[in-house]
């Protein structure tokens, strides 16, 4: 009996010796629930069943053309916003200046340094509140853009995936849920050559 036992433990070490031979030398395969397989494309991984990609979320954006042109046009907004309120604060500086100066040499009354005081104060406010109306407006344009850019990755991936039939595309980005990315599943750089593709065929058209 106890021989019995050890050669079924060296049939089984020989087995699972063979299996792991196999698995590594034999490719990428197609797994499906009834144990048949067949050999795909070297991008391609299914594992119980389901065709998984993976795309880097870091590496497609830093290489998009729509995400440089429309952070240009955020930077550029943005400068214009701070040119506009850096010219109201100047002008509000030089009012302070021009009432202390008023004020210190008696040029102007109780009354009227009291009357001037007030308006100087409102005007303060409604710099304040300029300055965050200005916030409010950049982040949510910003915004927008960011979900431009999101849903044009989106729709291509359903145009993408009609033809290459994954079942899920993973998004990896540093810090995110995935922490690793078998390589011969990535398809950043197919989905990044077809955004850029189609968004130099659209860009005219969003210019106008």
């Amino acid at each position: 009996m106890k021989n019995v036992s050890i050669i079924i433990n060296i049939v089984l070490a020989v087995a699972v010796a063979v299996l792991y031979v196999l698995h590594f030398t034999s490719g990428p395969k197609h797994f499906h629930g009834n144990g048949e397989s067949k050999t795909v494309d070297s991008v391609e991984f299914v594992s119980g069943g389901l065709a998984i990609a993976w795309v880097n979320m870091d590496s497609l954006l830093n290489n998009y053309d729509m995400y440089f042109d429309i952070q240009k046009d955020m930077e550029a907004k943005g400068r214009k916003m701070e040119a506009e309120l850096n010219a109201k604060s100047s002008a509000f500086e030089k009012q302070m200046i021009d009432f202390q100066e008023k004020v210190q040499k008696g040029l102007v009354t109780r009354s009227q340094a009291q009357t001037m005081q007030q308006e100087l104060a409102e005007k303060e406010q409604q710099l304040y509140q300029y300055r965050d109306e200005l916030r409010m407006q950049f982040a949510e344009e910003e915004q927008v853009m960011l979900r431009r850019i999101q849903q044009s990755i989106y729709d291509y991936l359903k145009e993408y995936n009609k033809d290459k039939g994954y079942h899920i595309i993973l998004s990896s980005s540093f810090g995110g849920p995935l922490l690793y990315g078998y390589p011969g599943i990535e398809v950043t750089g197919e989905v990044l050559d077809g955004i850029n593709i189609k968004y130099i065929k659209t860009k005219p058209a969003q210019k106008k």
